[in-house]
């Protein structure tokens, strides 16, 4: 069933949904013999003009490849089923076994109301298997992503790579790498674990190698020779999640399985994924990956680092460059990669690009140094700790950008979340000329300072907590008592996290912000009453701030779609004389199944806003001043050493 969705209109062309409806036949049966006897006091008869058309959907509907492969495939088959309906599984499986085909529902995975399940069918009985009433779709089971980098190679050193003396800096905290495991490095043992996943086979050579590259990167960022290697921020515990079994694809469900059966249990806030299906995001349906790991992060409490990927090069009117799922995940944080981590950067050709799905549309998140033709990233060589090994990837990237995230956290201490500390990356990035897509909002800083220190002639404050279903938040932007001269730069980044609804991806997130800018507190608009007179508003004017532009692509034209993204960041220049008190009204929209709700649980949140004003370099000082009952200064509870 394809609905126009009135609520979804850009310059007054509307937008459709496409609903499934299951029901046995005597209830269309029923409906086909009644609805010639509707009337306009009928209680559907508002809708029923909203209804652009009712199909049946066919078995060919349902299959996203081509039958002309091998006579044999490995299929992901997904159901609309969930884990309070196993009578679909269990006629799922009846219907398998009817058809002779081969199905792993064993390893089923849930996520929402979706079943994903491995399939292996020959090519002459995949239609059949596609008429299955409770099926949405059926595709090629891909590969896991290749690890080799983009570049590497290996050389001695000028001068012997040092490795700190020290142990980690905040003991506190341990952070999750899911990859290839780790060789044998005992020299590493002061800051990793080496531990094997629940169900993992033998390890892999190549598996070993990329792991050792990106446990490296997440611990002393790129490397220097002759230089003592930057101090870890926190522990890390490496899962060796990839066996020899890595490059096939009846693998990736086991794959997933083991990263789902450490994180359910809530060990870690602080993850790098530099793995994943070798699988570009798809706007019409989420994938196994992307659905289980939002579920996993949906409660706020893990910052997840996630590679765009490596295929920015492949065809890009194909969409073969886009991010690579799970890049998808809307509360992840996916990185790219930029091709230098100085001044003179732009975005590394083989880093993917965005658009991301919507919601999620701004992807990647952000770039991170992730090594170039000119200048690689140099991390360990797995069997020699005195030699470097030269590579790019976004696979470096990603955890690069995760140490910062660490470094922050031991700062600050626990007094930061981890989706305050996404909030302070994706607030602390550069902007580059470049388009959206291919740098999301920017290049986040190789420099730590740039992040937990404020600028001259600035302030930063970061508001965090928790958001009730349908609640208004007035969040004050604070200024100085006196009126600013000159212009002032408000730049603000909001973050929340949320549960999803994988079998909608156009409703995909569960909760939206509608986030409300007044400047002035003492100017007020008109509205007209109910009688229809002119009176004063309640509530001051308000003013345009994240703008709706920043989300809308070819597959995304939705009226204030905007709204439903995990992420908004902006920044705006305003003269000083146009602001008294001004507030951010943030009221939280809940939604379930794309349809309004009251039930749905509350949500964290992350919001930075940085006031800078070039003519007051006192700025910092009268803020805290004048809100000093309300603003509590942020302290480091350890002096780190400033190196990346």
């Amino acid at each position: 069933l394809r609905w126009s969705d009135s609520s979804n209109e850009v310059s007054g062309e509307p937008g459709a949904v496409q609903f499934f409806v299951s029901a046995p036949r005597s209830i269309f049966r029923d409906w086909a013999t009644e609805l010639p006897s509707w009337t306009e006091s009928s209680r559907a008869a508002n809708d029923l003009p909203r209804i652009e058309l009712i199909r049946a959907e066919s078995s060919l509907d349902r299959l996203r490849f081509d039958n002309c492969g091998p006579a044999d495939v490995n299929l992901e088959v997904v159901l609309h089923a969930s884990r309070n309906t196993p009578y679909i599984i269990d006629s799922f499986r009846a219907y398998l076994q009817m058809l002779g085909i081969s199905g792993d529902i064993d390893r089923r995975l849930y996520a929402g109301r979706l079943c994903f399940i491995p399939v292996h069918a020959s090519q002459d009985k995949i239609e059949d298997l596609a008429k299955f009433s409770f099926l949405r779709v059926a595709r090629i089971m891909p590969k896991l992503r290749h690890l080799s980098p983009v570049r590497s190679y290996s050389a001695p050193s000028p001068a012997p790579v040092v490795l700190p003396s020290e142990p980690p800096l905040n003991l506190d905290v341990r952070a999750a790498i899911f990859d290839g495991g780790l060789p044998d490095m005992p020299y590493l043992s002061p800051w990793v674990t080496a531990l094997n996943a629940d169900g993992v086979g033998e390890a892999h050579v190549e598996c070993l190698t990329h792991g050792c590259w990106v446990t490296s990167a997440l611990l002393f960022g790129p490397l220097a020779a002759g230089e003592t290697a930057n101090r870890p921020f926190a522990h890390v515990d490496h899962y060796r999640v990839l066996d020899t079994d890595f490059d096939s694809d009846d693998d990736l469900f086991d794959v997933l399985t083991r990263i789902q059966n450490v994180l359910q249990h809530g060990r870690y806030k602080f993850v790098n994924l530099s793995i994943g299906p070798d699988l570009t995001v798809e706007d019409n349906d989420v994938h196994a990956w992307t659905a289980v790991l939002d579920e996993l992060f949906s409660s706020g409490e893990i910052l997840a680092t996630v590679a765009a990927g490596n295929n920015g090069q492949y065809d890009a009117d194909a969409g073969l460059n886009r991010i690579l799922v799970p890049s998808d995940c809307v509360n992840g944080l996916t990185v790219g990669a930029s091709d230098s981590s100085t001044s003179d950067w732009t975005r590394a050709p083989y880093s993917a690009v965005g658009p991301g799905r919507s919601p999620g549309i701004i992807k990647p998140d952000l770039l991170a140094f992730g090594g170039g033709d000119a200048v690689p990233f140099s991390v360990l060589d797995p069997q020699d700790p005195l030699r470097v090994n030269s590579v790019s990837g976004t696979s470096f990237a990603a955890p690069s950008a995760l140490r910062l995230g660490l470094g922050v956290r031991a700062h600050f201490g626990d007094s930061l979340s981890p989706l305050a500390i996404k909030a302070i990356l994706i607030h602390g990035t550069e902007e580059g000329d470049l388009e959206r897509h291919e740098q999301g909002w920017g290049r986040v800083p190789a420099d730590l300072r740039d992040l937990v220190i404020c600028p001259d002639c600035s302030a930063r404050i970061v508001y965090q907590g928790e958001l009730n279903p349908a609640q208004h938040l007035r969040t004050p932007i604070p200024l100085p008592e006196t009126t600013l001269a000159g212009n002032v730069t408000i730049t603000a980044t909001i973050c929340f996290a949320t549960s999803v609804d994988p079998e909608d991806p156009g409703c995909y997130t569960r909760s939206g912000l509608e986030i409300v800018f007044r400047p002035h507190d003492e100017k007020f608009g008109k509205t007209k009453d109910d009688g229809g007179n002119w009176v004063i508003s309640t509530h001051p004017k308000t003013a345009a701030f994240f703008q709706r532009r920043d989300y809308a692509t070819e597959t995304e034209h939705r009226r204030d779609a905007h709204k439903w993204e995990t992420v908004l960041h902006r920044k705006v220049a305003k003269r000083g004389s146009s602001l008294k008190n001004p507030v951010f009204d943030i009221h939280l929209a809940p939604r379930a199944f794309g349809a309004p709700t009251f039930t749905t649980d509350r949500i964290r949140y992350a919001l930075v806003v940085t006031v800078e004003s070039r003519r007051n370099p006192e700025l910092y000082d009268q803020i805290m001043q004048r809100y000093r009952t309300y603003i509590r200064p942020l302290t480091p509870l350890i002096q780190i050493p400033i190196q990346t």
